[in-house]
Order: C-alpha cells, then sequence, then structure tokens
C-alpha cells in the first residue's frame, strides 16, 4: 500500500463547480450527489475548493443570502493539490499533518479527481481486511 498511487483510491471525474457560481448552486450540487467538495473551477482550472462545512460557515455570518452570494467568496483559494502518481501513504502523511480534509488530484492542469478523508478510509478498511 506505501507505493500505491492515490489513483487507485480516488474520486475519479469529481463534480465541480464555477468561481462565480451561487452557494445556493454549490448546496444543489453537494445535495444531489451526495458530496462535500467542490472544485472550483476558473475556465477549466482549478482556483479553489469549496466544502460544505466552508459553505456553513458563510451562511451563518449576518445578512448572507445563498442566493447571493458567490462560491468563490466562501472557497479556500489555495486547495492542496498532488498528482494522480502520488503515493498514498505520503499523501495521508501530508493531509494529516496539515489536517486538510480534501486533495484535488490534477493532471496537466485538469481536475481528474478528488480524495477525501472518505476515501482513506475506504482505503484504510482495505489495508486491514
Amino acid at each position: 500500500m506505501k507505493k500505491t498511487p492515490v489513483s487507485v483510491y480516488m474520486t475519479p471525474h469529481p463534480h465541480s463547480i464555477g468561481r462565480d457560481q451561487k452557494l445556493s448552486t454549490a448546496h444543489e450540487l453537494m445535495q444531489k450527489h451526495g458530496i462535500r467538495h467542490l472544485p472550483v473551477l476558473d475556465g477549466g482550472r482549478i482556483v479553489g475548493l469549496v466544502s460544505l462545512r466552508d459553505l456553513h460557515l458563510i451562511e451563518t455570518l449576518p445578512d448572507v443570502s445563498p442566493t447571493e452570494i458567490t462560491v468563490e467568496e466562501a472557497m479556500s483559494s489555495d486547495p492542496y493539490t498532488v498528482p494522480p502518481t502520488m503515493p498514498l501513504a505520503e499523501l495521508a502523511s501530508e493531509m494529516a499533518a496539515h489536517k486538510y480534509g480534501a486533495a484535488v488530484v490534477v493532471e496537466h492542469n485538469k481536475v481528474v479527481g478528488v480524495f477525501t478523508t472518505v476515501d482513506a478510509l475506504r482505503a484504510l478498511a482495505e489495508a486491514l481486511k
């Protein structure tokens, strides 16, 4: 498992959202697909990552309307990105050390996957069998 690449356990072809979309649209996507993280794109390039937690945090602020505020205002603008060849052990160590909830998997400047703590637990469960 030490040398297993993240591509084996990542969620491939993740749903994403444009940075100018509204928070309400992000909520709808997350609810519809049962996910908690969305890569944020601008012209096909990764510019951020928004989580369900980010949305809830912004929406608790006074006078915030999810139908008026854009994803860009809630996203983390410097998402942790990795290549699909990154060893899973190295990725898990980095995510734990920095308390990242997700890593965006990028190849040739295109988002090809997302690796979340749920994916990490799936890999752990398989390793422990």
